[in-house]
């Protein structure tokens, strides 16, 4: 059982709020629209359909902005506000886009020099209250918890997209009953 809360955004930290606005922005605005465009809007022909352009042609309002955007000042106010809202772990999106490896690594430079360490300081204690909240409901929750089966009975979970569509096709080989 995991308890922990993820937030993910998108991610460029640097001294200028528009350099770093510049630097992570659109990366992170492409990887919600390429995220819409295959699980859920759009339609591509493998090895043609080019997500970039369609992104680049985009009539639809895009989010404008990212809390793990801005400077290390506006970055660390963004993280208290995940810490607040009970956030365990942020996953910052950066690779999205046509971002440069060394900005990418400037960015993570500045965070882990000027945001992270306050928080890694109270990491442990935080974890610690919270698993001793979290106790009695863990331990409840474990208690309605059925036996594992064995590995042979265990279903197979189809990815999202084929499971939306009903099932079938696919590129992996399958026993007689469908399992891989």
């Amino acid at each position: 059982m995991n308890p922990n809360i993820a937030m993910v955004t998108g991610f460029s930290c640097h001294d200028d709020p528009a350099e770093a606005e510049r630097r992570g922005l659109q990366g992170f605005q492409f990887f919600g629209f390429a995220l819409a465009h295959y699980y859920l809007l759009g339609g591509h022909v493998p090895g043609r359909t080019n997500v970039w352009e369609l992104f680049r042609g985009n009539q639809i309002p895009l989010p404008g902005g990212s809390g793990g955007i801005g400077t290390p000042d506006q970055v660390r106010d963004a993280m208290h506000q995940f810490e607040e809202a009970g956030v365990d772990q942020t996953v910052f999106i950066q690779q999205g886009g046509n971002n440069r490896h060394d900005d990418i690594c400037a960015a993570l430079e500045l965070f882990t020099a000027r945001v992270m360490p306050e928080f890694k300081e109270r990491h442990a204690a935080r974890q610690r209250r919270k698993a001793e909240e979290l106790a009695p409901y863990v331990e409840r929750a474990l208690a309605r918890r059925t036996p594992p089966r064995e590995p042979g009975e265990l279903p197979v979970v189809q990815a999202y997209g084929r499971d939306l569509a009903g099932g079938g096709g696919g590129v992996y080989p399958t026993t007689p009953d469908g399992r891989p």
